[in-house]
């Protein structure tokens, strides 16, 4: 929201700043507001996965929490220019006293009232000394590992959305709290090894939407059963790199979200804007530590400590404006709009009230703001919060409510709790970087020791192998030798004896026999000459001999070579045995490694049960909204490349203008799906715009939508369709030509053959708006809408349901309107198309939505005095009963008991039944 005197923000750029936060978490405390409040929900544990900052054998920390009280800062805008005018005669009912915190309220021309507050920003205060005193120690405790919110109430037109949201593209100091928030986590974060991401919603009307995918228009709450967590199931979740993302996502954000022109302020926001950032960040010097040890020439791991991570979530809410109706001038769906903020902030009132005063009950589920907000009043989150205020004295009662606001907001104290885990993803990631480069590492050394031993056995094998062959060559020549000299030996003794044979038979002959005497003497010559062979052979085997002693000589050295081989050969032997010796204790390591990952990832799958449950919830979800997002940020992109020259954000008109509506159109009608499905839904973003509808449907475009239900058979087609119908639906003008054009009945069938709950809350949305047209009640239901409705009920989804309990409370207010004017008699046609039954179950459903309408819708049908007897029959009687006295809503309450103290036949079965009413 801007004030009307130069607080509109939505045409800004950003300039990053490089601030360093590293201030350490403080405490606050206030002396005068000593009460302890009770948070929304009960204290509980953090998740398994939680961690404390202590020795590495802690488990979880304290889940005390560390006390922090809700800080509240009061901000004056200045006078704009409609109040320079109407109240120049006037001074203003606020006078500030920053110096002592207080400020006073006017309350005539003698007597003002004093309120103290955490810090008190006059007209003057600039948007960084705003963020310094009230974010930035929020901000702080988030990259600490806390949760954190901002929050902005006030009055329409006092500037909350200038405080939190301003973009500063023209002046760089406008710039708004969101801004300078990112600017300071982005400075203190490390992209390379933390996270960072970003959510921006919307909810308006009881719904919650995706400013980030407008077709993403029903987000549940879901909440954790264990820890208490509150989290969206389908919301858009976009991780942020760099400051300039964040700013293109804001301002794709502030686009879609819903605001129009009252008399209080030109363009006021009719939703609740909330921005989530979430950060996930690495604790510096605790992660994890891999120890080891040599034993037997190897590497063991001895420790396994997963890193230390700290999620926190920071939460900026820029609350739309309470406004009372006759100031606003508000009137149609803008009135309607009026009254579902004004009963969210009540809600939250409430809530705020009952944990300042210490109550037992706290009805957070009286709104979905209370919900989301859990965490923020009473919770664990560390809260600031600035209230708005403006000088005029014309407004001197929405002033006032606001300070008492924030007084009491000022009494709830928060127990702030470090959100620190054990991220075992990371380790198992590690772990699995860590075993490959192990295994290869194996793999390596292995073949380097099986080439080793290949090329020593190799080696070995050659000589020894030269060595035997030399061996052998030399015996086989000492042989031969030896041979050759031993024939050589024997030939010279044949030679010899065959000379001396001859010459001793001629002696014999030519001497004759002598005497005794010579015969002697020849004897002894005989003799002698023997001896002297004798000697000659003698000597040739002496010679023989030391010949055969160096060939043994010559042997025993080949031997001692071979042995030394053989040595050689039992040492290397020796050798490959250690190396496979380690190489089987590798592989023993590796094994008992194995082991502990696989126990480590067994104990991650069952401590991040939860997230995998959220996770395969959010697959079952089905297809088309990421596709969605990304079209329409590719669609977003190409109108902002095609205008980048422009410094203001391209409007609806733009777009216009650079496409053409016609061309739009036209794609609705192409061969290619996925045209047609991009087509449809920039049609359905562009219904969402109430200025858009009337060109919309003069150029064709309902014809075209009802067109596409009735032909195409593609249900993400007749999802967003239907959707866009259902926007176009909330025109009176517009509700007669979807009844002519045969409406009613395409959406009957798409009800009939749908399954997708997103598909029936579509229809369903637009049958509801067409059941609060008086004029076509009887067509309406003439044409199966009502046995439409009726049929959705078997989806069961609760969004579904709340769409139907609303078209169902539309229908019965205009049959009583019509009853009460005289223009219908008879039954109700709710009642004999048979919905009197399933009003009855679902009258005290826990949805807070279908609850509301249902009450309403047995309030109504009870004021016909006709459908009296039908409803006690039915059990309908015990309910009214029942809304009349425990309803949460007065007006709800107040309009049963008003009903049945005035119809006779209740009173009647009431005094029967001797029950007091």
């Amino acid at each position: 929201m801007a004030a009307s005197g130069g607080y509109n923000y939505r045409d800004a750029t950003t300039q990053r700043g490089s601030v360093k936060v590293d201030r350490p978490l403080s405490v606050n405390s206030n002396p005068k507001s000593s009460v302890k409040s009770k948070p929304l929900v009960p204290p509980r544990r953090n998740s398994t996965g939680s961690v404390a900052g202590g020795g590495a054998g802690a488990a979880s920390k304290d889940n005390t929490g560390v006390p922090g009280r809700v800080r509240v800062a009061v901000r004056l805008r200045p006078r704009n220019s409609d109040e320079m005018v109407l109240d120049a005669d006037f001074a203003d009912i606020v006078e500030l006293q920053p110096e002592l915190k207080r400020l006073k309220l006017r309350r005539n021309n003698w007597d003002l009232d004093t309120y103290e507050f955490d810090e008190v920003l006059t007209e003057f205060a600039s948007q960084k000394r705003v963020y310094e005193v009230v974010a930035k120690p929020v901000v702080e405790s988030v990259l600490e590992g806390y949760n954190g919110t901002v929050m902005a109430y006030g009055q329409t037109g006092t500037g909350k959305t200038y405080t939190l949201g301003r973009l500063g593209e023209e002046d760089t100091a406008a710039r708004g709290i969101m801004v300078r928030a990112m600017e300071d986590i982005l400075a203190d974060v490390s992209l390379d090894s933390d996270s960072l991401s970003v959510s921006y919603l919307q909810l308006y009307m009881e719904t919650i939407h995706d400013l980030l995918d407008p077709a993403n228009d029903s987000i549940s709450i879901v909440e954790d059963p264990k820890t208490g967590d509150v989290s969206l199931r389908g919301a858009s979740l976009v991780e942020i790199r760099d400051h300039k993302s964040f700013v293109e996502l804001l301002r794709l954000g502030e686009a879609h979200r819903f605001a129009t022109n009252t008399k209080l302020n030109t363009e006021s926001s009719r939703s609740h804007a909330i921005l989530m950032v979430h950060v996930k960040k690495s604790v510096k010097g605790r992660d994890s530590a891999l120890s080891s040890q040599n034993v037997n020439n190897s590497h063991t791991v001895k420790s396994l400590k997963p890193p230390v991570v700290r999620k926190s979530k920071l939460v900026v809410v820029d609350l739309a404006g309470s406004e009372r109706i006759d100031k606003s001038g508000s009137e149609g769906h803008t009135l309607e709009e009026a009254k579902s903020i004004n009963l969210s902030l009540s809600a939250l009132g409430k809530c705020i009230n009952a944990l300042a005063e210490n109550s037992s009950h706290i009805p957070v589920r009286d709104s979905k703001l209370t919900r989301l907000l859990r965490d923020s009043f009473g919770g664990t989150a560390r809260t600031s919060l600035v209230v708005t205020i403006g000088p005029s004295p014309r407004h001197r009662g929405e002033t006032a409510s606001t300070i008492m606001f924030g007084q009491r907001a000022m009494k709830v104290e928060n127990m702030l709790k470090l959100k620190e885990e054990f991220d075992y993803k990371s380790l198992s990631r590690r772990l699995d970087i860590q075993l490959d480069k192990l295994i290869a590492e194996h793999e390596r050394q292995q073949k380097a020791f099986e080439d080793e031993i290949e090329r020593i056995a190799t080696e070995a094998q050659n000589q020894m192998s030269e060595v035997e062959k030399n061996y052998e060559d030399a015996l086989e020549k000492e042989r031969l030798k030896y041979q050759k000299d031993y024939m050589e030996s024997i030939k010279k003794l044949e030679e010899q004896l065959v000379m001396n044979q001859p010459k001793h038979d001629f002696e014999k002959v030519t001497n004759g026999p002598k005497d005794d005497g010579s015969n002697v003497t020849s004897s002894k010559e005989i003799c002698k000459l023997h001896v002297e062979e004798i000697d000659d052979l003698r000597k040739l085997l002496q010679r023989e001999t030391s010949l055969r002693k160096a060939a043994e000589e010559e042997s025993n050295n080949l031997k001692s070579q071979l042995t030394q081989w053989k040595r050689s050969e039992a040492a290397a032997n020796s050798e490959i045995s250690k190396l496979r010796k380690m190489l089987e204790d590798e592989a023993h390591q590796k094994e008992k490694l194995e082991v502990e990952i696989a126990a480590l990832h067994s104990q991650l799958l069952q401590m991040s049960f939860d997230a995998d449950e959220t996770s395969r919830q959010l697959d079952k979800s089905g297809p088309g909204k990421v596709g969605g997002l990304d079209s329409l940020m590719t669609q977003v992109r190409h109108l902002q490349l095609n205008d980048s020259g422009n410094e203001d954000k391209a409007s609806i008109a733009k777009i216009f203008e650079q496409v053409g509506l016609q061309k739009i159109l036209s794609l609705l009608e192409a061969e290619d799906n996925d045209v047609r499905i991009h087509a449809v839904k920039v049609v359905a973003n562009l219904a969402a715009e109430e200025a858009n509808q009337e060109k919309i449907v003069e150029a064709g475009g309902l014809t075209s939508l009802l067109m596409l239900l009735k032909t195409s058979e593609d249900e993400t087609i007749h999802r967003v369709a239907a959707g866009a119908i259902a926007n176009l639906a909330m025109n009176e003008t517009n509700q007669e030509l979807i009844m002519n054009q045969g409406g009613i009945s395409l959406l009957s069938m798409t009800a009939a053959n749908g399954e997708d709950p997103q598909t029936l809350r579509m229809v369903a949305g637009a049958i509801a708006n067409l059941c609060g047209n008086d004029k076509l009640q009887s067509k309406l239901r003439a044409e199966g809408g009502i046995k439409a409705l009726l049929g959705m009920v078997r989806c069961g989804h609760p969004d579904v349901l709340a769409q139907v309990a609303r078209g169902i409370a539309n229908f019965a207010k205009c049959e009583s309107r019509a009853s009460t004017q005289g223009t219908k008699n008879g039954k109700s046609l709710l009642i004999e198309d048979g919905a009197l039954s399933w009003i009855v179950q679902n009258a005290n459903n826990e949805a807070s939505p279908i609850r509301r309408h249902i009450e309403l819708a047995l309030c109504h049908l009870a004021q016909h005095e006709t459908n009296a007897k039908d409803m006690i029959s039915g059990g309908a009687l015990w309910e009214l009963v029942r809304i009349s006295r425990d309803c949460s809503r007065e007006d709800i309450r107040t309009l049963a008991y008003r009903t049945l103290t005035s119809s006779p036949t209740f009173q009647g079965e009431l005094r029967r039944l001797q029950i007091n009413n």
